[in-house]
């Protein structure tokens, strides 16, 4: 009778261990979904802008130029570039564009600008209501020169 106790007092130990059987039969049920429903799934065409569409220039355009060390210039048509300061750049935009809302406004940056420089730009001239804003960019004929 010692002997019958002594086996059935004996405790079963815990395992500890993740049984992965259930996960790796989900995962290849989610992968053979994907591998079907992914030819079906149409993508979306994006039309890029190509450079140098527009051969003819208007004739009125205001340049604002952003120098490797973020100063800001302005710049009407042929005249030289005037250096002014970001506060006061929606103001001079608005007086250079004289009541045509439609007179465009070129962003130039140095190659070695920070992005958000430019990104500060768009913004003030956007908060001011400036309609026509564009970035400048350099054909790839020109690269070298």
């Amino acid at each position: 009778m010692a002997a019958i106790s002594a086996r059935g007092s004996r405790r079963r130990r815990t395992i500890n261990e993740i049984n992965m059987v259930p996960f790796i039969d989900v995962m290849l049920v989610l992968l053979i979904i994907f591998m079907v429903s992914a030819p079906m799934i149409t993508t979306g065409l994006v039309d890029l802008p190509s450079v140098g569409k527009s051969r003819a220039q208007p004739e009125h355009v205001i340049h604002v130029i952003v120098g490797s060390d973020e100063k800001i210039k302005i710049k009407l048509d042929k005249e030289e570039a005037r250096p002014l300061t970001l506060n006061r750049l929606a103001e001079q935009v608005k007086q250079a564009q004289a009541g045509e809302a439609t007179t465009p406004v070129v962003i130039s940056g140095d190659k070695n600008v920070k992005y958000e420089a430019v990104v500060k730009v768009m913004d003030v001239l956007q908060t001011a209501g400036v309609a026509r804003v564009g970035l400048a960019v350099r054909n790839s004929g020109s690269a070298g020169n």
